[in-house]
């Protein structure tokens, strides 16, 4: 599956954006996704992600209660509803999907665990 990111762009503090993340040629039927950041100089870590089918969802602590991530398994895509956006959420944002064979109840938020990415998408939130 190819992975497609939209919705990127310049934001100001405390504004809102919702990423999009359309698998093309294939669905996320089994597929854990999730959604990553990398800012200049850091590794790249996970901020917000489901397993497959929907049954959990994982939230990186900066993110709580600000950022949601959902499916429309309809559309084959995956969103990132982001809120209250601070200055350093500012990075590439990249979704991802791991292959599940069977439903599970944890979240892996390892990078290197991931099957297919996406090319990336800039945020930007100025202050």
């Amino acid at each position: 599956a190819q992975l497609v990111e939209s919705g990127g762009g310049l934001v100001q503090a405390g504004g809102s954006l919702r990423l999009s993340c359309a698998a093309s040629g294939g669905s996320f039927g089994s597929y854990d996704t999730g959604w990553f950041r990398q800012a200049p100089g850091k590794e790249r870590a996970v901020v917000a992600g489901m397993t497959r089918g929907g049954g959990m969802t994982y939230y990186a602590d900066s993110v709580k209660g600000r950022f949601t991530i959902s499916g429309d398994s309809a559309k084959s895509t995956v969103y990132l509803q982001m809120n209250s956006l601070q200055p350093e959420d500012t990075a590439v944002y990249y979704c991802a999907a791991k292959y599940r064979r069977y439903f599970s109840n944890t979240y892996s938020t390892a990078p290197s665990e991931y099957d297919f990415w996406g090319q990336g998408t800039q945020v930007t939130v100025s202050s």
